[in-house]
Formats: C-alpha cells, structure tokens, sequence
C-alpha cells in the first residue's frame, strides 16, 4: 500500500470511529434521560450541544487550518472527543452533558471538517464521488454500530462512554504516522471579516449543494435525538429502537459506495433528486407499519440504502461547482449546513412528539424529505449551468 492510500484509510478509520461516538450518543443520552423523567423538548434541547458547538467554531476552523495544516487540526479535534467521553461519568446534570456535547461538537468539527478538505484537495474528479463516498460509508459503520452500545447503560450507566473513549484513544494514535500537509494557499484567511466573505463567496456557487448536508443532519440527529423518545412512547424497548436505528444506518452503508460512483457517471444532482423521493415515499410509508418492528425496520433499512448518502453527496456535489481554492470554505460550509440542520432535528422533533401526539413521527421527517426534494429540483440545474 503506498503513502496516500495508507493516509487515505487512516483518515477515514478515525471518522468512523467518530460516527461511533456520534451515534451512540444521541440515542443513549436520550434514553437515559427519559428514563430520568426529563421531557422530550429538554432532551431535544440537550443533543443541540453537539451542533451549537460546531456552530460556534465554525468561523474560526479556516485561518488555523490554513496556517498549520491537516494534521494537527485533527489531532487536537480527536483529543478533545476522547477527554469529553471520559468525563461523561463524572458528574451526571443536564448543564455538565450540555456542555461536554457542545466541547464534542468542536472537536467533531475540527476533525471532519480537515479530514473531509484533505480527501477532496488529493481526490482527482474522476474518483472523488467515490472517496467521498468511502468517508461517508466509514462514518456510516461507526454510526450505525454507535446506538448498539445504549442497552450496555442495563449494565452500568458508565460503560459506553468509557468503551467509546477508548475506541477513539486507539484511533487517534495513528495520526502521529500521517505527514503533515496543507490546503492550496491562493488566498489568505487572517481575520473574521475574510472568512464571512470567503463563506458568501464559496455560497454564490454552491449554496444548493449545502441543502443536502442540512437535510441529512436534520434527519440523523432527529431519527437518533428524537425517535427514541416516541419508539418509547409507542411502546417499543430500547432493544427495539437500538435494532431501528442501526437497520436504517446499516441501510446507509449498503448503498453509500454504489451512489458515490453513480454519482460520478450520472451527476450529483439526478442521483440526489432520485433518492430524495424515494425517502419522501419510505418514511410515508413507515409511518402506517409502526405495529411491527421486522416490517418497520426492512422500510428504515431500505430508507437508508436511498437517503443515506445524501451528506456524502451533497459535499461531492460542492466540489462540482466551487472553484479549487475555495475547496476549504465549501466544505466547511457543509459542516455548518449539517450541523443546522442536526441543531434544528432533535429540538423540532421533540416539539412534534410532545404537540403532535396523533400524528406518526415518520410523516414530520417525510414532509422534511419532500422539501428537499423540491429545493434540488427546482434550483440545482440553475446552479449546475451557472457553473459550467
């Protein structure tokens, strides 16, 4: 294996180790503190930590990466998701995991946001669906592996914080074997004012590329923030809403290589508009099968093979219509459309659960699906011939 295929599997082996302790988060904090009698708005509002996190550093993530390069902004990235892990035990209140998430959200940032700008800055155009998509699958696999750890908390309320940190320590050492490199210098990004300037310019290209991300983030967060308080609800066992989770992010792995290079032969946007609708269609669909788990979860499972991919995607489609230069600020504008859309899910799912009582929490992500679709049918072939 030589050098840049080492660095490429080392990149994308930290992100799904990532995605695991993304997704074992969100379902087993929501589930500990439903259990703890805390409403479904309260929790919503707590996963927002996560996203708010992201949020808050975003402006701040170009100028160091610029300066210092990909290496150390992931290794300080994954040593802060490691540290905050270790002190979820610690002191169990609403405000200490609040901020422990807002500190993971940061760290997450940090390291998706140099991992995704490093595999599309080496990727050539004839693979970069591909490696994106390989980035997704990996995240994906951590993902979906993430919500099996939330009936460890049966054992001891401890135990998958403690096995997640560790996870990501081991992970984390094999960055010290990556050379250090840096993103395309054409510009300098040394003060706030640049950076929003950079984001509005970066936004003129590609702004309905960043819907994608935002959807995605507000499907995952949702599904994982949101689902397992009303699969509670409606009667299900946390094995039951484990098994749910983990068959539509399994859904997601089956598919996320095979739409990347699909991606490459057909385009970004006929693919997203194809599996946009077949979401809209599915989770229509699950919301009148939530009487049984197996048909529930092949539907979930099936979802998640169309609608999995759309981060993946949508960043591949960015790279389409932004200029090399700005490969930086449009990935990082991803990051912040996935995180809106993850800041909005749990905390607009919550609200559903707790006024909607009557109505299936599936139809609120399908009408959420449909939106999208519209967006990306309406807009994206304007955007597409701008570019060209």
């Amino acid at each position: 294996m030589n050098k840049e295929n080492l660095r490429f599997w080392i990149l994308v082996s930290i992100v799904a180790i990532s995605g695991f302790s993304q997704g074992m988060l969100l379902p087993l904090i929501a589930i500990i503190f439903e259990n703890d009698g805390i409403s479904s708005s309260l929790n919503g509002l707590n996963a927002t930590g996560l996203y708010i996190g992201i949020l808050l550093v975003s402006p701040f993530m170009e100028y160091p990466l610029r300066k210092y390069g990909y290496k150390p902004i992931i290794i300080l990235g994954g040593l802060l998701v490691v540290v905050s892990l270790l002190l979820f035990p610690l002191w169990k209140t609403f405000w200490f995991w609040f901020l422990l998430r807002l500190l993971i959200g940061i760290g997450d940032h940090a390291l998706h946001f140099a991992t995704q700008t490093w595999i599309t800055s080496f990727s050539p155009l004839s693979k970069r669906g591909r490696n994106i998509s390989l980035y997704g699958l990996f995240f994906g696999l951590g993902f979906a592996a993430g919500p099996l750890m939330a009936p460890l908390v049966k054992i001891n309320e401890a135990l998958p914080f403690i096995i997640s940190s560790l996870l990501c320590l081991i992970a984390w050492l094999f960055l010290f074997t990556l050379k250090n490199d840096y993103p395309e210098q054409t510009v300098a990004v040394n003060s706030l004012k640049e950076t929003f300037k950079r984001f509005k310019e970066a936004s003129k290209y590609a702004w309905v590329a960043f819907i994608p991300p935002l959807g995605y983030g507000f499907l995952e967060a949702s599904l994982n923030g949101s689902f397992p308080i009303y699969g509670m609800r409606i009667g299900l066992n946390v094995s039951s809403v484990s098994l749910l989770l983990t068959s539509f992010a399994v859904g997601a792995i089956v598919f996320q290589l095979p739409l990347g290079i699909l991606s490459d032969k057909f385009g970004r946007r006929k693919i997203l508009m194809i599996i946009l609708f077949i979401g809209f269609t599915l989770f229509g669909a699950a919301s009148f099968l939530e009487e049984s788990v197996i048909l529930l979860a092949v539907t979930l499972f099936i979802a998640g093979m169309a609608v999995g991919s759309t981060f993946s995607l949508g960043i591949s489609y960015m790279t389409d219509l932004v200029p090399k230069n700005l490969l930086p600020t449009g990935n990082l504008l991803c990051g912040v459309a996935f995180s809106v859309g993850s800041l909005i899910g749990p905390y607009a799912g919550g609200l559903f659960i707790q006024f909607f009582e009557s109505l299936s929490f599936f139809t609120f992500i399908s009408l959420m699906m449909l939106l999208i679709f519209l967006v990306i049918t309406l807009f994206g072939k304007q955007k597409e011939i701008m570019r060209a």
